[in-house]
């Protein structure tokens, strides 16, 4: 069995504690030995990271993009291998890895173009004689803390504009997920990126996270991960002085209007409720639905989730693959006894045996549910949505914004007049019209409010926002 070791100052470090990293298709096929590093070994790479980072910075921008393009290149090369570690870690079926790394490859592709665009501005002042230039530097060295449910896109989204505008990262993946993070390491050194501009630290959140958190040296920190973390995130980030960026929960709606098109509707929650088994901070959890579709939906909706083939992640057939690890399948489950009790009805919720053991989970659908139930307000991050009624688009929408959440919203509705007035009052950083209210492009700001984010909103030119810092000269000729 492989062991994955850490990155620090470009080389590859051994641990003295090692764990198996868990397949949730099947328990009996570990995917690989990983090698835990240490608090000591955290600083290290920091200090690598602090000493690397002028450099890095310095370097000239055709050289800086080059590399940023030659890190895209290298995941389309090795896409199939990344796919396949990538289902087989996290659980997701295969279609949906390739498609996630993909997307990696995507995002330095176009940052490796926003190496040219940074930019800055040029004013007269107030002052005769003197000139007022903005402009923007790094923000030093960077620690990213990402999850497991995307273990090479959001690694991918906060790595390359960190690199493109000149910042030194410690990438901390999650525990769950370490081998695409390890792939995506691989791939970086081999593109020629510095030894200590790029490091990659495995281990638990814990101990590497606090580690990173608690050290002088890192200037800033890009968190995406559950919102009790993110709190204790803040806490200790905002102690240190350090630039915060945090991406968390979500009980994002899905209002479905009487005159909506009944099939992209049950599409749009199908695919925004259930695909990815349900483990997307943006996953429609709650479908808000009014009186004249209300039936209709519910049972197209129930016939479609029944059908759902749930299997192992790198089987062809299986279009939701299981529950990524087992803390989150004991979570769910709590959620379905919990359903059970709270709602009207459900469809599906049983845990399910194939012909490996692993984590399956039959999608579930509570139906009838009150807007104050727990199940509805509390974020679940699985398969598991709840129906409740609407008597018209006021309430609909009253019920949507009545969250401590605001990441996406969506609304399926033939009408040009709820779709505008939804899009400019929905309380979220994402609104979807006639779309499922998980997936987004990776040129376009991603962000939220409320409890679902803080700081500056991530991708697309606004992730400059985070890694640089602003600079104001006074120059008189």
């Amino acid at each position: 069995m492989q062991t994955i070791k850490s990155l620090i100052d470009g080389q590859w470090c051994e641990a003295t504690e090692h764990t198996e990293n868990i397949n949730p298709s099947d328990l009996s096929d570990p995917v690989c030995r990983v090698a835990n590093a240490s608090a000591g070994l955290a600083r290290q790479a920091v200090e690598a990271a602090k000493r690397a980072q002028p450099g890095w910075a310095a370097t000239g921008l055709q050289a800086r993009a080059q590399i940023l393009k030659d890190i895209s290149r290298g995941i389309l090369t090795r896409s199939h291998e990344l796919a396949q570690i990538l289902a087989k870690e996290q659980g997701k079926t295969l279609p949906e890895a390739r498609g996630e790394v993909q997307r990696a490859a995507d995002i330095f592709d176009y940052f490796a173009g926003e190496v040219y665009r940074l930019g800055g501005e040029l004013f007269q002042s107030v002052r005769p004689g003197v000139e007022v230039e903005i402009s923007r530097e790094p923000l030093g060295v960077v620690a990213l803390i990402t999850p497991w449910n995307f273990p090479i896109a959001i690694p991918a989204w906060k790595s390359a504009p960190a690199l493109a505008f000149g910042n030194a990262v410690v990438l901390k993946p999650s525990e769950f997920t370490p081998a695409t993070a390890f792939l995506l390491a691989e791939i970086i050194k081999d593109a020629g990126v510095p030894d200590g501009v790029f490091n990659l630290v495995l281990g638990t959140g814990a101990e590497i996270g606090q580690t990173l958190l608690e050290h002088p040296s890192v200037s800033g920190v890009s968190f995406t991960g559950s919102s009790a973390t993110g709190r204790k995130i803040a806490a200790a980030a905002i102690a240190g002085n350090k630039k915060l960026q945090m991406e968390m929960g979500g009980k994002n709606a899905m209002i479905v209007l009487d005159d909506a098109d009944l099939d992209i509707a049950v599409f749009c929650a199908l695919d925004g409720a259930f695909y990815s088994t349900g483990q997307r901070c943006t996953a429609s959890s709650r479908l808000i639905v009014t009186p004249g579709i209300y039936e209709r939906f519910s049972q197209q909706l129930s016939d479609k989730i029944l059908a759902l083939n749930i299997g192992h992640a790198l089987d062809d057939k299986s279009q939701i693959g299981p529950v990524s690890n087992y803390p989150q399948l004991e979570k769910n489950l709590s959620y379905v006894e919990l359903a059970r009790k709270e709602a009207g009805s459900i469809i599906g919720g049983e845990r399910l045996q194939r012909a490996s053991e692993g984590y399956y989970l039959q999608p579930c659908l509570a139906l009838d549910v009150d807007p104050q139930a727990r199940i509805a307000r509390e974020e679940v991050f699985g398969p598991l949505a709840c129906i409740l009624r609407a008597r018209d688009y006021e309430q609909a929408l009253a019920i949507s914004n009545d969250t401590e959440y605001g990441l996406s919203s969506g609304i399926c509705t033939q009408s040009l007049k709820y779709a505008t007035h939804f899009r400019r009052n929905t309380q979220s950083g994402l609104a979807m019209v006639n779309m499922p209210t998980s997936g987004v492009d990776f040129h376009v700001p991603f962000g939220g409010r409320g409890a679902s984010s803080y700081g500056s909103s991530e991708q697309g030119h606004y992730a400059r926002d985070f890694f640089t810092c602003v600079k104001t000269s006074y120059i008189r000729s």
